[in-house]
């Protein structure tokens, strides 16, 4: 559980996105596209879910990428080379399902984009075409573009500011190509907010949707509950029944407030801790 690599991908004010290869052969070795890790910084850490972005097996390393954006994930960031994460526990969650749709949508925004990533190869492989749909609040944060865009028979560029591409959401992006265009499948990772907006887009055009949730998580073996998300009126678990599943068939706005529940815990935990950071 050795970092062997780190890379700092973007830097905006205060806020980093970080690549990071993680020595950890077993996983290297399992890992699918779709799935994903929980590690712990710490012994008296908590536990966090990142997908898997890549593995290389013969380097027996997986890769994750992360934007500090709470405690935790600016603790993980203060890690570098040599240093070791106290657990790494994978690959967890069901692998996307790789099949022939003909043209597809990737939709990521933020660090979702890395999460689409894994996803697009393996749906490339398998002879789709694939159009990408990424975005970041200004040019400085968009992520992974050249890699997207070799395997993209075309890719749009958003950002919230106007600074990069086409100027506004993700969201609007994809209505806009829709409207224009036909597409058999999208799939789509990044803010939960965004995501029930994409399923609203694309059930108005009729098209097939999964969505990769990242939800709260504590043990991430389906025991704690904290990940439940109703799924069609059924009572689902992100970490053992996910982390994909049908955008149309998510209770969007029980999800949305499930997530809100421990922001005021977090901003404590942040307080209590600020002199380690």
């Amino acid at each position: 559980m050795k970092i062997v690599s780190k890379e700092i991908l973007c830097t905006f004010q205060d806020t980093r996105v970080i690549k990071m290869k993680v020595y950890s052969p077993l996983i290297s070795k399992n890992a699918l596209p779709g799935q994903f890790v929980v590690l712990m910084v710490s012994e008296s850490g908590e536990r966090i879910p990142l997908t898997i972005v890549d593995r290389d097996i013969q380097e027996e390393t997986i890769t994750l990428i992360f934007q500090e954006v709470g405690f935790t994930t600016r603790l993980l960031g203060k890690l570098n080379v040599g240093d070791r994460l106290f657990s790494l526990l994978g690959p967890l969650g069901h692998p996307t399902s790789i099949k022939y749709w003909g043209k597809i949508v990737m939709v990521g925004g933020g660090v979702g984009v890395g999460e689409i990533l894994p996803v697009a190869k393996a749906f490339k492989d398998k002879g789709n075409e694939i159009v990408s749909i990424i975005g970041a609040r200004t040019r400085s944060l968009i992520i992974l573009e050249k890699e997207l865009r070799d395997l993209s028979a075309q890719t749009i560029i958003c950002t919230d500011d106007g600074s990069y591409g086409f100027k506004g959401f993700t969201t609007q992006a994809l209505e806009e190509y829709l409207k224009n265009n036909e597409a058999s499948f999208v799939y789509a990772a990044g803010p939960l907010i965004m995501l029930k907006e994409v399923s609203l887009i694309t059930r108005k055009f009729h098209v097939k949707t999964t969505v990769s949730l990242s939800p709260l998580m504590l043990d991430a073996t389906g025991m704690c509950g904290v990940c439940r998300v109703k799924v069609g009126g059924v009572l689902k678990f992100a970490c053992i029944d996910g982390p994909e599943f049908d955008a149309h068939e998510i209770e969007w706005e029980d999800l949305l407030a499930r997530v809100k529940m421990y922001r005021d815990k977090e901003k404590y935990i942040e307080e209590f801790y600020k002199d380690v950071r």
